[in-house]
């Protein structure tokens, strides 16, 4: 049903966001507890440039926020819910996973799984 297309646009945005793996560990490590940008590109161990640009991607899908703190800017997750639905997700992947160990005949075509 074409009705639900705003809350599809959103799904499919916060897929987008999670097709990275940078951005899949930043967004489990800001579940755990909000962070600064120095302190995440440590414990991920990447540059922080390259965090930067990840961070960036994550604020323009509304997953994550930036607040001022002082001088510096603290990362948090824009509502904890997310961090709710990461469990949730991360849970029925793995359970999925342990069901099956192959992708689906199709991926290379369809550029899924």
């Amino acid at each position: 049903m074409l009705t639900m297309a705003p809350e599809i646009e959103v799904l499919a945005r916060f897929g987008r966001a999670l097709a990275d793996p940078i951005r899949c560990r930043i967004l489990i490590a800001l579940r755990e507890a909000p962070a600064h940008p120095a302190d995440l590109a440590e414990l991920l161990g990447v540059s922080r440039t390259r965090l930067s640009n990840h961070l960036a991607c994550l604020r323009d899908c509304g997953l994550v926020v930036a607040v001022p703190v002082g001088r510096r800017t603290r990362y948090e997750l824009s509502d904890p819910r997310l961090g709710h639905a990461l469990d949730d997700l991360r849970t029925a992947v793995v359970a999925v996973a342990a069901g099956t160990d192959r992708t689906c005949a199709e991926a290379a075509d369809k550029d899924c799984c």
